[in-house]
């Protein structure tokens, strides 16, 4: 081996031994978001705090896909929020507005029906503390899947619709969530 690959393996060596000493540093400095440690010093855990919000009736047009997308909107948000147990107390009140929309993408040049279909799910959504009656966080999250009607086959593109209704729902709530439980472990 000669003196310039030596030289150049110990470099990395080197570096590697710094990555991996900064590494060590920092590792101290975080905190999972869902860990067992409190959001702030003498304050509630993030899960005491996220069981303590108050979510609202989504309102939406009843007998509709978007009253159908609303309910488990607020099923998934209530879920997130206790994990499937008991709420606590409500500290905050959330309200959230839904609005969807369906946009072909491709057209079949036959038929002249779409054959690709993309759902877009917006929403916006306002946390408030009720003693004070402060709006505390305000947001909106936007979700957009596609889906496509190849067979151009009636119940089978109402079958891609409706699973592209749901994963896009599913998106909004994993993203409000999130949002929220930033906001209580940040501390405000």
């Amino acid at each position: 081996m000669a003196w310039h690959e030596l030289g150049a393996s110990f470099r990395r060596i080197g570096r590697a031994g710094i990555a991996l000493a900064l590494a060590a540093l920092c590792a101290g400095c975080f905190q999972p978001l869902y860990g067992e440690g409190t959001t702030t010093p003498g304050g509630p855990a993030l899960r005491d705090a996220l069981k303590s919000i108050d979510v609202k009736q989504i309102d939406a047009v009843p007998n509709t896909a978007e009253a159908r997308l609303a309910v488990q909107l607020r099923n998934e948000l209530l879920f997130n929020f206790t994990g499937g147990g008991s709420s606590a107390s409500p500290t905050h009140e959330l309200i959230v507005k839904i609005t969807g929309s369906n946009l072909a993408v491709t057209i079949d040049r036959d038929s002249k029906l779409p054959s690709n279909e993309l759902y877009t799910l917006r929403s916006t959504y306002t946390l408030t503390e009720i003693a004070s009656k402060k709006v505390v966080v305000t947001g909106r999250a936007v979700s957009s899947v596609s889906y496509d009607d190849v067979n151009q086959q009636r119940f089978a593109r109402l079958i891609g619709m409706q699973d592209a209704e749901r994963k896009a729902t599913h998106v909004i709530s994993e993203n409000i969530t999130s949002r929220l439980a930033s906001y209580f472990v940040g501390g405000g």
